[in-house]
């Protein structure tokens, strides 16, 4: 694996881990959306991830000539399908008959660790990229 490959599958990362924070951003900036474009209440949203085309890791270990996985990518986001919230509130523009609102279906708590997460594995990416970046420099000392 060359050390510019191993670059390129921390920067998917990075980027697939950015899309992952905004969309946790979206969930939270939303939490009390009673409504949306459709009339229904905001629900929550998650990244899907999936690899991307390459060669497989049992082909890597038995092929020498540097084949492997190509990274991370975004391939969707997919509404949660959890139940939405109920809460009593006559008063509320959008309550039904017997005075509940339907909430959108989004922990704060839930958003705040996935937030945390993505973070962790943002950072984790960015500290591959440096590594791959330093050996690229101690590869170029060695030939002076």
């Amino acid at each position: 694996m060359s050390i510019f490959r191993a670059m390129d599958i921390s920067a998917s990362g990075l980027t697939a881990q950015r899309f992952r924070m905004d969309v946790i951003a979206e969930n939270i900036a939303n939490m009390d959306t009673t409504r949306t474009e459709n009339g229904e209440p905001y629900r929550r949203r998650v990244t899907v991830f999936e690899q991307q085309p390459g060669e497989s890791f049992s082909s890597h270990l038995s092929n020498a000539d540097g084949g492997a996985p190509g990274g991370v990518r975004v391939t969707g986001v997919a509404e949660d399908p959890s139940p939405l919230k109920l809460a009593y509130d006559p008063d509320h523009p959008d309550a039904n008959a017997q005075g509940y609102v339907e909430k959108p279906n989004v922990d704060v708590v839930t958003e705040m660790v996935d937030m945390i997460s993505a973070s962790r594995a943002y950072e984790a990416n960015v500290t591959a990229i440096n590594a791959s970046k330093d050996m690229c420099l101690k590869a170029l000392e060695i030939g002076r």
